[in-house]
């Protein structure tokens, strides 16, 4: 008898607040969780920005060019990270770092640390953003 191939957790660690480095921190996460991967996004430092309650990369000019040349964008990459059940945690350290602690985040989004996000990919991998 054959075991299924259970793929490994990904973790994505979205250290930069830049619209192109959180958007496709969302394109990697989004189409991992859509062939079956377990995915964290853990945003950190700057990164936290794309957690933002106010969603301030949704106003970034790139966007317009995204959705310009038909690419989803940030507004609708969050929404199918939502859908698909990819766990977002913004770190604790990272908001205080930032001067963030307390702002609102998304509906959804955690706030722990760098334990809680190893701990969820366990023996699964880790890319950096």
């Amino acid at each position: 008898m054959t075991q299924a191939h259970v793929p490994q957790p990904l973790g994505i660690l979205l250290l930069s607040g830049t619209h192109e480095r959180a958007h496709y921190a969302l394109v990697l996460a989004t189409g991992a969780a859509a062939i079956g991967r377990e995915v964290v996004i853990f945003a950190t430092n700057q990164g936290c920005r794309l957690f933002a309650a106010a969603r301030p990369l949704e106003s970034d000019p790139r966007e317009a060019l995204v959705a310009q040349r038909s690419v989803a964008g940030i507004g609708t990459l969050l929404a199918a990270a939502e859908e698909l059940g990819i766990r977002r945690i913004a770190c604790d350290a990272g908001l205080r770092t930032e001067g963030l602690a307390g702002a609102a985040l998304q509906p959804g989004v955690e706030v722990a640390g760098v334990v809680t996000f190893l701990g969820a990919v366990g023996n699964g991998q880790i890319v950096s953003l």
